[in-house]
């Protein structure tokens, strides 16, 4: 069966802290075809300390290029409450209500306010031990985005989700070693998603070759999050076994803010969704066969051995006598070989398509 992948657009904090917008911002990602809207929660004094830096990306695409980090994230918080705004939205619009919680304060908020098929974990907490820990506790199953990490990080940090998700009591041991067990005790209950935290990343850092490596390492689910331009990358993950896609939505690409020049518009996103059921379309199950669809051609294309001149009954066939032509339907050419040296059991003129039971011993 042809798996379904899952696309969330990643709203984030591209409504620039208007309630207003982050509504309009669900609207188009229903309108576009996705299965989920995303956005980001948290409490800038909880979330950075107040000398903090912008990263250069986001001083890059910023109106004030000097402004700390905490104040601009002050910029990017909505009103209390409206995430339970926002979820309800998305129930009535159809499409999936996610946030990422940056914080306890916030994760609680979330759990208690609104509904969610999944928990989104962001690339910087991978290394977030009780945020990691409160979130395995929560009742929802986990997406754990992966940026900046290598392997031994991503597996401390499934070991926290999987002591988180056992109810195993004391403390969690993020040096334990990723087990088979663990492996059977998440699956289904956390997906992976690789990831360049990088906005907009370039092409040639994408290292897409990563997602199946993820998936043999961990044997869990996992999915891209993409922050390249362009559709490209997503559709190329999907090719590749990704069964979530991640990618920044916006309702204009020039707007100053730290993701949205990483972001695509309504058209673009659009055609992303579209490419992407085209490539699970041509992505099949895997079985090699002859598909339905090439089987008139398999029978004009392939041949049978046929006379190559007129061969009477008894005369023993021979390289000379024999040809293999266009179309199939008589004895396979691989049988070709068998035929040589035995006596005609009929005669044949040229072109005559060679009886099966000339195989017969």
């Amino acid at each position: 069966m042809t798996q379904r992948t899952y696309i969330i657009a990643e709203a984030g904090v591209n409504h620039d802290g208007s309630p207003k917008r982050a509504l309009q911002l669900i609207d188009l990602a229903a309108d576009c075809g996705a299965d989920a809207v995303k956005f980001q929660l948290f409490i800038p004094e909880l979330l950075v300390t107040a000398s903090a830096r912008t990263a250069q990306y986001q001083a890059e695409n910023l109106a004030d290029h000097h402004v700390s980090q905490r104040d601009m994230l002050r910029t990017l918080t909505l009103p209390a409450g409206s995430m339970a705004t926002l979820s309800r939205a998305c129930e009535q619009r159809g499409i999936d209500f996610l946030c990422t919680p940056f914080d306890l304060p916030s994760l609680r908020e979330l759990l208690a306010t609104t509904t969610m098929r999944y928990l989104k974990l962001a690339s910087g907490e991978v290394t977030h031990g009780p945020l990691l820990l409160a979130a395995a506790q929560s009742p929802l199953p986990v997406i754990l985005s992966t940026g900046m990490s290598n392997l031994d990080e991503i597996s401390a940090a499934l070991s926290i989700l999987h002591h988180g998700m056992s109810h195993a009591a004391g403390n969690p041991d993020p040096a334990a070693a990723f087990t088979p067990a663990m492996r059977a005790s998440l699956s289904g209950r956390v997906t992976l998603l690789h990831c360049v935290s990088q906005y907009p990343a370039p092409f040639e850092s994408l290292n897409l070759r990563s997602i199946p490596t993820l998936a043999s390492e961990f044997g869990l689910p996992v999915g891209y999050s993409d922050h390249s331009p362009g559709i490209t990358a997503a559709v190329a993950a999907v090719a590749m076994g990704a069964c979530m896609i991640e990618k920044h939505l916006t309702y204009d690409t020039n707007a100053h803010g730290p993701d949205h020049k990483a972001s695509l518009d309504g058209a673009s996103f659009r055609q992303m969704v579209q490419a992407i059921r085209l490539t699970e379309s041509a992505a099949g199950d895997g079985v090699k066969k002859c598909q339905p669809q090439e089987k008139d051609t398999r029978n004009i294309a392939r041949r049978s051995v046929v006379a190559a001149m007129p061969v009477r009954r008894g005369e023993l066939f021979s390289a000379e006598n024999l040809v293999c032509k266009r179309p199939a339907g008589g004895i396979s050419p691989n049988h070709y070989w068998q035929l040589l040296g035995k006596p005609a059991r009929r005669d044949y003129e040229a072109d005559m398509p060679l009886d099966p039971d000339e195989l017969a011993a």
